[in-house]
């Protein structure tokens, strides 16, 4: 099995990249399997309904968030529907959504970490949880892991090494280089990065980003513009026994 993951998607700039990109990979590469993070899609932050159903249309058979999941509120109705959007797992008992979903034969499962992130349930503990209870798990296991510190995300591939497909982490929007099949055969990677604007500081406007660093006040971020970028994680898993065969950075820019 071929899965795609694709990067926190930002804005505008990131849907006409997903628009223009997901088919051309998936026709390129024979993809079986596409789950695409959709933390940002909605002018630079959280996902609105029609957002989702965008990314869904262009090919996304999953989508995953984050810490901005709530950012608009007609998108709770949504997380409580069919539409295959969930939400980190570790949130605390009785909000809205589910954090994992079954799709064409794969779990997939959204957690967030807690370094500089706030004050979330264990992701770690949440995680064995879900493995220990879930009856009728299909062996293909693909976990996005949203958060901050590289040492957290570093240390949950590590932890699931051998118990799922894959731990591949978002937030960042700053893809990094050490994807690797762990020695239990998981397939890691710190970020993907993010698809978006490229001329931008993790897909915000450059100019009001810079206000913010300089004058410490508070301002609107809105995207950027110009050239786009897809940052994506192509993983080959035996969908027999779950475990990653390769894992490789696919990356598509705009001229």
């Amino acid at each position: 099995m071929l899965i795609l993951a694709i990067g926190d998607v930002i804005g505008k700039p990131g849907r006409q990249a997903i628009a223009r990109f997901l088919p051309e990979l998936k026709q390129q590469y024979g993809v079986d399997f596409t789950v695409v993070n959709a933390e940002n899609v909605a002018g630079g932050i959280g996902v609105t309904p029609e957002t989702a159903t965008e990314l869904l249309k262009a090919g996304a058979d999953v989508l995953t968030s984050g810490n901005h999941i709530w950012a608009h509120k007609d998108i709770i109705p949504i997380l409580n529907s069919e539409t295959p959007l969930i939400r980190p797992l570790n949130y605390p008992p009785g909000v809205p959504g589910r954090g994992f979903i079954v799709s064409k034969g794969v779990l997939v499962v959204n957690l967030i970490g807690r370094t500089f992130m706030g004050n979330y349930d264990c992701p770690f503990r949440t995680m064995d949880r879900l493995l220990a209870e879930l009856p009728d798990k299909p062996p293909v296991i693909l976990v996005d892991f949203h958060a901050e510190a590289t040492s957290e995300k570093v240390a949950m591939g590590r932890y699931l090494d051998g118990r799922v497909s894959a731990v591949l982490g978002t937030h960042t929007h700053v893809g990094t280089i050490d994807a690797s099949v762990l020695p239990g055969g998981t397939a890691h990677v710190t970020d993907i990065g993010m698809t978006g604007p490229i001329d931008s500081i993790i897909g915000d406007d450059p100019q009001s980003v810079l206000d913010r660093f300089l004058t410490q006040l508070p301002n609107r971020l809105s995207a950027g513009k110009g050239r786009t970028v897809v940052n994506a994680m192509l993983v080959r898993v035996d969908d027999a026994t779950g475990r990653a065969l390769s894992i490789e950075r696919i990356q598509r820019e705009t001229d």
